[in-house]
């Protein structure tokens, strides 16, 4: 049994930034360093990160992290990670070099690829063994774009020097030594959003990844996503550290949330929403467009599945009416917009950037502002912009309760949008059911951090972590019905109108 005291670092290697946090016994935030990462857009519908920046981010947070709490790698008894989920890279084993920027889940490049795969069996071809659609969110069709398309990709395929990963993977090998022994793994979680893993083994599956042209040999090795994978390089900001937890993000803040046992849920309010519901040891299928997916699975217990609705564009949306439209110049002035107008004005934001995800899974729609009139201006696209978030997960929730017969109750959320009060109060009012946020809001980084500590004995089990859990604030609905049923109804007519543009 490892000591009790002493913190656990966690590294969030998300969408827009890679974030270090240090928690505490109590899963109390003591320190955090974060740096954003830039957003490459080649083309229409292509989303790139670059690697290299963002491991030379990494490193820099790690580094930082520690020093603004004044703590040395001594202080630090195990190292969690968790990442964005789909975003797909390649490097060369010997080398450690990217052999192209990393295509980012909301990538729209592979709709053909994906569309071919199918074939006569459609998006469902691999849905009993992988959980998922075929969809150009997932990571296998674009580690074929770029055996396809990246000419360096191909050759390392043909000689055995090709590695491909999800981020939690390029991460994980560089940190354990890169090209000087670094480990190439994965955990469950992540590699249950390729599509190229069976969901009751946990093992790579060796006829998709043959359908998909993928080598075998060239993805990580699966592990739990709690266990002491190794000790971290000798020549970091970590030297020794146990690595100890890998997640996918949104698994991470399903378990930074202590939804961990079946029917509890959380939404995640970030780049996009996503929605988990723990059903535990069982993998129950959608009948309602949503994902079966692995919530996580600890050192040689069962594991326990989801089911999940994800959602391509939320915060996103506020980043784009800042950086595209200029309606503001921070994020967080969003709500402050957004409240000077009563209402939506009649006006509907579909945000339909990367096409719609669960549970519609409309490859073919576009963005689309709806009912404008002399009267809208800024205020209202604002304000109808914070209500799609709302709006799509009420989509999800609905689709959720149908498919486990489970009603919602309350809803957990976290994320970097659950501090805008306006919306989260519309959250309740559409769904008529109460929001809560936690005290500590970045449940992914402390979701990762449990991960490992449980891992290396710093927390005793699922019990202690659920004691840590503490409401912060309540949002309770307070919309007359017929008021919500008209908002929704206007809601779903403007989506339709997002068909078929792409």
């Amino acid at each position: 049994m490892a000591s009790t005291s002493g913190y656990v670092a966690s590294i969030d290697q998300g969408t827009t930034s890679t974030r270090a946090m240090v928690f505490d016994r109590r899963g109390r935030v003591v320190s955090v360093e974060q740096l954003e990462h830039r957003q490459i857009f080649p083309r229409a519908g292509w989303v790139e990160h670059d690697p290299a920046e963002i491991w030379r981010n990494t490193r820099r947070v790690v580094a930082a992290a520690l020093a603004s709490a004044d703590l040395n790698v001594d202080d630090i008894v195990a190292c969690g990670l968790t990442n964005q989920r789909e975003t797909t890279v390649a490097w060369d084993r010997s080398t450690g070099e990217p052999l192209h920027n990393a295509i980012v889940w909301q990538d729209t490049r592979t709709g053909a690829l994906c569309e071919e795969l199918g074939g006569d069996a459609g998006v469902d071809r691999y849905r009993t063994r992988t959980g998922l659609p075929l969809s150009t969110y997932f990571a296998g069709p674009k580690m074929r774009w770029l055996i396809d398309n990246v000419n360096a990709v191909a050759e390392r395929a043909r000689n055995g020097e090709l590695c491909f990963g999800t981020m939690d993977s390029w991460i994980a090998w560089n940190m354990t030594g890169g090209p000087a022994g670094g480990q190439h793994i994965t955990d469950v979680t992540n590699a249950s959003r390729t599509m190229l893993m069976d969901l009751e083994s946990l093992t790579w599956d060796e006829s998709i990844c043959a359908d998909m042209g993928i080598p075998v040999e060239s993805l990580p090795d699966i592990r739990s996503s709690s266990e002491v994978y190794g000790s971290l390089r000798e020549h970091g900001s970590l030297p020794g550290v146990q690595f100890a937890g890998i997640l996918g993000d949104q698994q991470a803040a399903t378990f930074g949330q202590a939804c961990l046992s079946p029917g509890e849920a959380k939404n995640t309010y970030g780049t996009g929403n996503f929605l988990l519901l723990n059903t535990g040891t069982e993998a129950v299928f959608s009948d309602h467009g949503l994902l079966t997916t692995v919530c996580y699975r600890l050192g040689e217990d069962a594991p326990r599945y989801a089911l999940e609705g994800s959602i391509a564009v939320t915060g996103s949306l506020v980043q784009w009416l800042r950086d595209n439209l200029g309606l503001f110049s921070e994020a967080a002035d969003v709500e402050k917009l957004a409240a000077q107008a009563d209402d939506n004005g009649g006006v509907y934001f579909v945000p339909a950037f990367s096409g719609l995800f669960a549970p519609r899974w409309r490859p073919d729609a576009r963005g689309i502002i709806t009912g404008l009139t002399r009267f809208a201006d800024k205020r209202h696209i604002a304000r109808a912009a914070l209500e799609a978030s709302a709006f799509q997960t009420r989509e999800v929730i609905e689709a959720m309760q149908a498919d486990s017969g489970v009603r919602l109750s309350t809803l957990k959320v976290d994320g970097g949008m659950v501090v805008n009060n306006l919306l989260m109060q519309f959250q309740a009012d559409i769904l008529d059911v109460p929001v809560i946020r936690p005290v500590v809001n970045e449940t992914t980084a402390l979701g990762a951090a449990y991960a490992a500590g449980l891992a290396v004995g710093y927390w005793d089990g699922e019990d202690e972590i659920r004691e840590n859990w503490n409401e912060h604030t309540r949002w309770n609905p307070a919309m007359d019905a017929p008021e919500r049923d008209r908002l929704y109804g206007e809601w779903n007519r403007a989506v339709e109108h997002s068909y078929g543009l792409a």
